[in-house]
Parts: C-alpha cells; structure tokens; sequence
C-alpha cells in the first residue's frame, strides 16, 4: 500500500503520503469527535463495508450499498464517509487501531519493536479482498478525507514503533522503521510478497537496523 510520506534527513521526501517522522507532527488530522450514538452508527457502516468486502470486491462496493445493509439511511452514511474511498480508508485505519498492543519491558528491544509491526503487518493477511480495497483506496490520489486518514493511519504507527523503543527512541531509527514497514506493504500490496512473508523479513531487517541479532 502507498500510503505515507516521510521526510528523508536530507529534508527530500520518498513517495509516500502522510505522518512525518520528526518531533513535530505535520498535517495530522485529529479524530473527529462523535458522540456514543453516532460512534455506533459510525461502526454499524465500518462492520456492513468489510462484510461486503470480503464477500465481493472494491469494484462492486458502494456507499449506498453498505448504508443498506447496516441499516442506516444513505444520506446518514455520507455525513460520516465523503466516498467510498475514503470508507475503505477508514475500514484500515480501524483495522490498524484493533490490531493487539502490548510490550513488556522486560523483552528485548528487537522483540517488542518486531511484535509491533508483525501484528501491523498482518491486519489484512487473511482477507486478500479487504486488503487489496484498502491498497486501491489508500492510493487514490488527493482526496482530503482519504489523507487526512493517511494521516492518522501514519501517526499510529509511529506512536508505536516509538512506544515499543521506549523514551529515547532516536528519530532517525524511527525514521528508518517506518520507511521500512511502509516499503514492506508496498510489496505486499503489489502481490510480490504475501503479508505473512513479508512479516518474516521484517524480522530480519528489524534486527539489522537495531543491531541486534535475530534467535537462532
């Protein structure tokens, strides 16, 4: 998936759109607030769009058709989702939010940041449809509720990546973790790796730029 943008130490950028490796974060989009009601509704529509997608295709997919099946007015849908990109945008971010959290203190290093982008990495490996809707979706040009989901979706990863080296984390190792998850969906979204696979190379490049050797 082509998705982020991330500011090489030479101030140029490589191609991807959205959260920015440094101490400041440029362009993140706050969560929009809802209320318990339209958190549910919100839901409702997330839940019905990846049913649909697992069942079908992107192509076939339409706002309209997902409001259908989740019981909410067509009108309703689009006050929360602009198109059915920005939905499916969605329907990662809220597959990246759920994805399981936890680092221990006392594992080392390289296991708490490989844990991370394992479970990242793996959000959509075992439904190629939501995964391949996700890639189209994501990569759909300049729609601004699209990247200010890109946006969020960036932000989260690098809170992690940042929270599982800890306090110090240095900017340029979080630089180069996150250029290397992003580099690695970009395989995986283009088919020459399956998700799976490519979460074993992680493994791998994770301990050559943390320095510390994979088990034996």
């Amino acid at each position: 998936m082509h998705l982020w943008c991330s500011t090489l130490p030479s101030g140029r950028s490589f191609g991807y759109v959205g959260h920015v490796s440094s101490n400041s974060a440029v362009g993140i989009s706050p969560t929009p607030s809802r209320n318990r009601r339209q958190e549910e509704t919100f839901r409702r529509v997330l839940v019905a769009a990846r049913e649909m997608l697992r069942e079908s295709s992107y192509a076939d997919l339409t706002v309209r058709a997902v409001a259908k099946r989740a019981n909410v007015a067509p009108a309703t849908a689009y006050t929360y989702f602009s198109s059915k990109n920005h939905l499916v945008a969605e329907v990662y971010l809220d597959l990246v939010n759920q994805a399981p959290y936890f680092t221990d203190v006392n594992d080392t290093l390289r296991t708490r940041v490989d844990s991370v982008l394992r479970h990242l990495t793996l959000v959509v490996a075992d439904e190629p449809e939501v995964a391949a809707a996700c890639t189209t979706a994501l990569m759909s040009g300049n729609d601004d509720a699209v990247v200010a989901v890109r946006n969020r979706i960036g932000a989260e990863i690098h809170r992690r990546i940042t929270s599982a080296i800890g306090p110090d984390a240095d900017a340029r190792t979080v630089g180069a973790l996150e250029m290397t998850f992003f580099g690695a969906l970009v395989q995986a979204g283009s088919g020459a790796f399956t998700y799976r696979q490519i979460a074993d190379q992680l493994t791998f490049v994770v301990s050559l730029i943390l320095g510390e050797p994979t088990p034996s």
